[in-house]
């Protein structure tokens, strides 16, 4: 299992149910690195999504605790437990988790590795991702060079675990 992200300076990724940046290049990023894979995410980040609906070409697992939830083209969990249940379909190389800030910080252990775009710059936030720089589990395998979108300086960014779950 991988994650994929933005971070700002402060490992910000979310205000509001937001996101915290408005980058082209990171969502062309995204979209290229998920597409035809699994995402797994909470049921808050789909709701923020276009329509509140899955993302296109991706098998898309949603975690809740919420029995009641459904939505077409997803496949729903309500514990870790079914969701680890069900990632045993698929490659895990080719499982991301997408968010909310709840999903990345209980289960990024289990990431082999995460792609992490950092932002130069901080925003109003009220949800941050663990610190892989502060981890000793975690090294920087890959960084680029800087690109540029709506004036924000951000690279992409390759971390690996070396000690998954």
């Amino acid at each position: 299992m991988k994650l994929i992200v933005a971070v700002a300076r402060n490992w910000a990724i979310g205000n509001n149910g937001g996101l915290l940046f408005d980058l082209p290049d990171d969502m062309a990023f995204f979209k290229n690195t998920t597409l035809n894979k699994v995402v797994v995410m909470g049921k808050n980040t789909l709701l923020s999504f276009p329509g509140g609906k899955p993302l296109k070409n991706r098998t898309n697992l949603v975690l809740t605790t919420n029995k009641d939830f459904s939505e077409e083209g997803c496949i729903i969990c309500h514990s870790y437990d079914e969701l680890f249940e069900e990632l045993k379909k698929y490659n895990s190389e080719d499982v991301f988790l997408v968010g909310g800030g709840k999903i990345y910080n209980e289960l990024y252990e289990y990431c082999s590795e995460a792609y992490i775009t950092k932002v130069d710059a901080i925003a109003e936030a009220d949800t941050f991702l663990h610190n892989f720089d502060g981890d000793s589990n975690w090294y920087l395998s890959y960084a680029s060079e800087v690109h540029e979108n709506n004036g924000l300086k951000f690279t992409f960014n390759t971390y690996k675990n070396n000690a998954v779950k």
